[in-house]
């Protein structure tokens, strides 16, 4: 039987390709430590439960394709108060952020053309490029420089006739980077001065650790209403990655008309989850204050114990709740397989996400590694003692 070549060029998960071996690891008496996957541990506001709850209506039907009107207006209270002002028409619902940008990038990629990513990104990217026929030009980075990216020379000279739209994800996935307010205005100013689209994928927004640093988005830039596009989802600033409920906003009604298109074809998003996640936008922002501390201990727990193990190159990251680390070991992969078959400290394992998958240029990223902080403080502390002792015991095979 013959598949497609656009299936052909996709991977597995990074995140998800060694449960095999974490499932042999587990029915070997193997306690493993995750940070592999970025699901957070923090509890989903009881908001979203109780709306569940009082849901009474003798039949679950479909909702509007574009979304429910109840959460769309949520979510345009939610950019009011940050400052940023949408109408109705300019949001549509998706489920979660990860089919958002599957329709955006249905919407705007052709067969043959390019957008333009900071490497290493969320693996997923390739996979959804990969299935318009598209695909991705990198960026550049490294660990060195703290896998920084906004520069307008180097953005520019990735930029052909091929080109469609420049994506970055802020704060990023997977390193944690944080763009300036003037980075952001640059990145703005290359979409437009290049007619490119500026996809923002903002699901870690809310998480960003420096004092005082009020929340950004590209949404901010009404000068470039045809251009920005923004990604947003409750997933990661509720813990809600199970309601998979996420949200195309574009100020663009031309691409806003184009992408419901795909929203009647998949016709509706769950309307139980839609009325559940309209109430989490009632949350208050003692909530984030609290979440955002927490997950700024566990960063620095883990950059700390990172910069104790001999030959780790790895810079504090500003905001979500990953790091990129460069690991003094010859193929992460390798490493992270034989963590699960072959090491165990006192019955306890751990699990990362190699780095490899991270990257579209071929051969970067080997050595490199990506940690999600999402465990409680002492089970993270164990984890990261856990990867220093694996990483002596690996390299003295």
């Amino acid at each position: 039987m013959r598949f497609s070549s656009k299936v052909k060029k996709c991977g597995l998960s990074p995140m998800r390709k060694f449960h095999p071996y974490a499932v042999a690891a587990k029915a070997a008496g193997k306690r493993i430590y995750h940070l592999n996957i970025g699901q957070p541990d923090i509890a989903t506001p009881s908001q979203y439960f109780e709306a569940v709850r009082n849901f009474h209506q003798p039949v679950l039907a479909y909702s509007e394709s574009p979304g429910m009107p109840a959460l769309i207006e949520a979510i345009l209270k939610y950019y009011e108060k940050h400052g940023m002002r949408f109408t109705q028409e300019e949001v549509l619902i998706t489920t979660g952020g990860s089919e958002a940008l599957q329709i955006v990038f249905n919407c705007v990629l052709d067969n043959g053309d390019e957008i333009i990513i900071p490497e290493p990104f969320y693996p997923n990217y390739n996979t959804m490029v990969n299935t318009c026929g598209a695909v991705i030009r990198p960026i550049p980075t490294s660990p060195e420089d703290g896998y920084f990216y906004a520069d307008r020379a180097r953005i520019e000279a990735a930029i052909n006739e091929r080109t469609r739209a420049i994506m970055c994800t802020n704060p990023g996935n997977p390193t944690g980077t944080v763009l300036t307010p003037e980075e952001m205005r640059m990145m703005v100013d290359v979409a437009k001065e290049h007619d490119l689209f500026l996809i923002g994928d903002e699901a870690y927004r809310e998480f960003v650790y420096e004092e005082n640093e009020p929340l950004r988005s590209m949404g901010e830039f009404e000068d470039a209403a045809e251009n920005v596009v923004i990604i947003d989802t409750v997933s990661k600033r509720f813990s809600a990655c199970g309601a998979r409920i996420g949200c195309i906003i574009s100020r663009n009604r031309e691409l806003i008309g184009e992408a419901l298109k795909y929203c009647q074809a998949r016709l509706a998003v769950a309307t139980l989850d839609q009325i559940a996640s309209a109430a989490l936008y009632d949350v208050g922002p003692e909530y984030f204050a609290a979440v955002k501390e927490e997950y700024r201990l566990r960063r620095d727990t883990v950059v700390a114990k990172l910069r104790e193990i001999p030959g780790v190159i790895c810079e504090c990251p500003r905001g979500a709740f990953y790091l990129m680390a460069a690991l003094p070991v010859d193929d992460a992969d390798a490493f992270q397989q034989w963590l699960l078959t072959d090491f165990d400290d006192n019955g306890d394992t751990v699990m990362f996400a190699p780095g490899e998958p991270f990257y579209a240029t071929p051969g970067k990223g080997k050595n490199e590694i990506r940690i999600a902080y999402v465990l409680k403080q002492q089970d993270l502390e164990r984890a990261m003692d856990l990867l220093a002792k694996g990483i002596e015991a690996y390299n003295r095979r």
